[in-house]
């Protein structure tokens, strides 16, 4: 058996995620199947990178699997995106070491929140329309007290099973690209579950100037998710770049 990486994007609108679950389709199953087929196997499995929500999608994401060496790798990408439904990607392909591991050796995760301002029929399922103006210097400040390493329990998913609740946020920034559309980035060693959406959501109250932009910083320091705003809706949230 020879370990490969396997580099894909996918619209996460019909999935409940990335990872398998019961009685939902994710993913994970969707691509472990389609393998499965061109194998002649039981099962394979397949690993990822990290989990995305329902509704989340992917630019970029990066998986891993043990496979036998039975065909060339494009032919075996034409044939995997051949069984996958049209809302997952394939796009390559590689053989790796034998201990890479998808999750574990990423070094970095960048994730976008994208908004639109004016009603567009087209971008509904990979933007939020929100329509409040916003004040988006006084985001870039909040911004800066997201930075560093720091506890991030106040933007978490209650009841989670990490192992602590420390990342390490290395950037963080709200971009106009248009008079009516704006996105966030962000990038983390690690995120936990929410994390990002949680965040918006708050920036989005220091952009209509409900909050000030130093209270983000209060709310970090409380640990305590009762303390943060309302999440954002999944579907302008985009995993953009993992980096090895």
């Amino acid at each position: 058996m020879q370990r490969f990486s396997i580099e894909l994007a996918y619209n996460g609108s019909e999935f409940f995620g990335w990872q398998i679950q019961p009685k939902q389709i994710s993913v994970q199953e969707t691509i472990e199947k389609a393998l499965s087929k061109l194998f002649d196997a039981k099962k394979i499995d397949i690993v990822g990178c990290g989990r995305t929500d329902t509704g989340v999608h992917a630019k970029h994401y990066i998986a891993h699997v043990d496979l036998p060496e039975k065909w060339d790798l494009e032919v075996l990408t034409y044939k995997v995106n051949r069984i996958l439904p049209s809302s997952i990607v394939i796009y390559r392909i590689l053989k790796v070491a034998s201990d890479f591991h998808a999750r574990f050796n990423a070094i970095s995760r960048t994730y976008r929140y994208f908004i639109h301002t004016q009603k567009d029929p087209f971008i509904n399922g990979a933007s939020l329309h929100f329509t409040k103006e916003l004040n988006i210097a006084k985001m870039n400040e909040a911004c800066q007290f997201i930075l560093g390493k720091q506890d991030f329990t106040s933007f978490s998913k209650l009841h989670t099973d990490v192992f602590t609740n420390i990342c390490d946020v290395t950037h963080a920034k709200w971009t106009q690209t248009s008079e009516n559309k704006l996105y966030f980035e962000i990038t983390a060693d690690r995120f936990l579950r929410n994390m990002v959406r949680a965040i918006v959501g708050t920036l989005l109250e220091v952009g209509t100037e409900k909050i000030s932009p130093e209270e983000v910083a209060t709310i970090i320091s409380k640990m305590d998710r009762c303390e943060a705003k309302m999440s954002v809706p999944a579907q302008g949230l985009f995993l953009w770049k993992i980096e090895y």
